[in-house]
C-alpha cells in the first residue's frame, strides 16, 4: 500500500483557519482573504521556512480547490447581465481592453519579454469577478446600476479569458481548426445538456423528490450540482480542453437550470460555497504559494523590475476603458470601476500554470506576472473603496446642505 503523509495538508488547513482570523482581527486590513494565503503559502513553502511540500495529498486537493473555484464562479454569473444597455457599455469598454491588451502584450514581447504575447493579453484583460462581489456588497453597491456595471464587465472578463486560454493554450489539436471545431462540438454538447436537465428539472414528481431530499444527509442537490462539475470537467478534458473551461461552464448552467429558471433552495448555495470556500479553495491558494519560486524571481533583477510594469499594464488594460462609465457613473465612481476591473488574481494563477506546462512562459516569468496580479488584489480594491466611500461622504454632504438650505 503506497504511503501517503497528510503533514502538509495539515499545516495548510491550520492556516486556511489562521487566515481569516488574522483579517477578522483586523477588519481595516484592506487584503482579500485569497492575498493573504497565498503569502502565507510562500512562507512555509521551500523558498522560505520549507515546512511544506506540493505532495500527491496536496496536488489533488489543490486540482479540487481550482475546478471548485471555477465551478462557484460560473455560478456567480448572472446571464441575465449581460443583455441591455449595461452589458453594451461593458462589452464596449472590453472590446478596448483587449486592444489595448494586445498592445501590451506585443511591446512586453519586443522588450524581450519570453511570455507568449497571445497569453500575456489573455492574462492583462482578466478581471477576478469572485474577489469583487465581496467588496462591493460590503460597499452596499452590489444592486446599484454601478455595481452591476461593474459586475457585468468582471463576468466579460472572466468569462473571455477562460475560453481564450482554453482554446489556444490548452488544447490537444494541433491546429486551430480543429480546436475550434472540438470547441464547438463541446459547447454543443453543454447545450443539450443544458436543455436536457431544464426538462427533467420540470418534472413535478422529481421536484419534490429534490425538495425533500435536499435537507436531508442524502443532500441531494449539492451532490448532483458537483457530480455536473465533475462530468463537465471530465467531458472537457476527453476534448482536449482544460478542465477549468467544463468547471466554469457547469456553474453556468447550474445558475441556469437551478436559480435562474426557478426560485431558488435558499441554502442551496451557502452549501456549495461552504465546500468550496471552507475547504478546497483556500488549499488551491496555498498551495499556489507553496510552488511560487520566490527565490528564482529575487535572483533576476530583470524579474523583479518587470513586476511592477505589469501591474500598470493591468492598470492601463482595465483601468483606462472604464472611463467610457464616467457619463453613467461620474468620474470618481468610473475610477473605483477602472481599479475594480484591474483587480485580478485567480485567472493569472491558472495562465501562468497553463503557460509553465505549454512551455509559453518561463517559471520566472510567471512569477512575475503572478506578483503583479497579488499586488493589484493587495492595492487595487483598497483604493476603490475609498474612492466609493469618498463619493458617498460628498453625496451626504450635499444632500444635509439641500435639507439645510430648504428647511430655512
Amino acid at each position: 500500500m503506497l504511503a501517503l503523509s497528510f503533514n502538509s495538508v495539515l499545516i495548510i488547513a491550520v492556516i486556511a483557519v489562521l487566515a481569516p482570523v488574522l483579517l477578522g482581527l483586523l477588519p481595516g486590513l484592506p487584503v482579500p482573504g485569497a492575498v493573504l494565503e497565498v503569502i502565507a503559502g510562500v512562507v512555509v513553502g521551500p523558498s522560505v521556512l520549507g515546512w511544506v511540500r506540493i505532495d500527491a495529498p496536496v496536488q489533488v486537493l489543490s486540482d479540487l480547490g481550482l475546478g471548485m473555484l471555477l465551478f462557484l464562479a460560473g455560478l456567480e454569473i448572472d446571464v441575465e447581465r449581460l443583455r441591455g444597455p449595461l452589458a453594451r457599455l461593458a462589452g464596449s469598454a472590453f472590446a478596448v481592453s483587449v486592444v489595448l491588451a494586445l498592445l501590451c502584450a506585443y511591446v512586453f514581447w519586443l522588450a524581450g519579454e519570453p511570455t507568449q504575447p497571445l497569453l500575456l493579453a489573455t492574462v492583462l484583460m482578466s478581471t477576478s469577478a469572485g474577489l469583487l462581489l465581496p467588496m462591493l456588497k460590503d460597499a452596499k453597491q452590489e444592486s446599484t446600476k454601478f455595481g452591476q456595471l461593474v459586475m457585468t464587465a468582471a463576468a466579460l472578463a472572466e468569462i473571455v479569458p477562460i475560453m481564450l486560454v482554453s482554446l489556444f493554450f490548452s488544447a490537444a489539436s494541433k491546429t486551430t481548426g480543429d480546436q475550434l471545431v472540438s470547441l464547438a462540438i463541446f459547447l454543443s454538447l453543454l447545450v443539450l445538456i443544458g436543455l436536457a436537465l431544464s426538462r427533467v428539472r420540470r418534472v413535478k414528481a422529481l421536484d419534490r423528490l429534490f425538495e425533500r431530499l435536499s435537507d436531508q444527509s442524502a443532500q441531494l442537490r449539492v451532490r448532483a450540482a458537483l457530480t455536473l462539475a465533475l462530468a463537465c470537467g471530465v467531458l472537457a478534458y476527453r476534448f482536449g480542453f482544460a478542465s477549468i473551461l467544463g468547471a466554469f461552464a457547469a456553474g453556468l448552467l447550474v445558475r441556469l437550470i437551478e436559480i435562474s429558471e426557478r426560485t431558488p433552495h435558499p441554502q442551496f448555495q451557502i452549501k456549495l460555497e461552504g465546500i468550496g470556500f471552507g475547504f478546497l479553495i483556500p488549499i488551491f491558494f496555498i498551495a499556489t504559494g507553496v510552488g511560487y519560486p520566490l527565490r528564482a524571481l529575487l535572483a533576476d533583477p530583470a524579474a523583479i523590475a518587470v513586476v511592477p510594469l505589469f501591474l500598470v499594464a493591468l492598470l492601463l488594460v482595465r483601468g483606462v476603458p472604464a472611463l467610457m462609465y464616467r457619463r453613467l457613473a461620474g468620474t470618481r465612481r468610473a475610477g473605483a470601476a477602472g481599479l475594480l476591473q484591474a483587480t485580478t488574481l485567480t485567472f493569472v494563477i491558472v495562465a501562468t500554470q497553463i503557460g509553465i506546462a505549454t512551455g509559453k512562459t518561463t517559471p520566472t516569468a510567471a512569477a512575475s506576472l503572478l506578483a503583479a496580479g497579488l499586488l493589484s488584489a493587495a492595492l487595487f480594491p483598497g483604493a476603490a473603496l475609498r474612492l466609493l466611500s469618498q463619493r458617498a461622504k460628498t453625496v451626504t454632504v450635499a444632500t444635509e446642505e439641500t435639507s439645510g438650505s430648504s428647511s430655512a
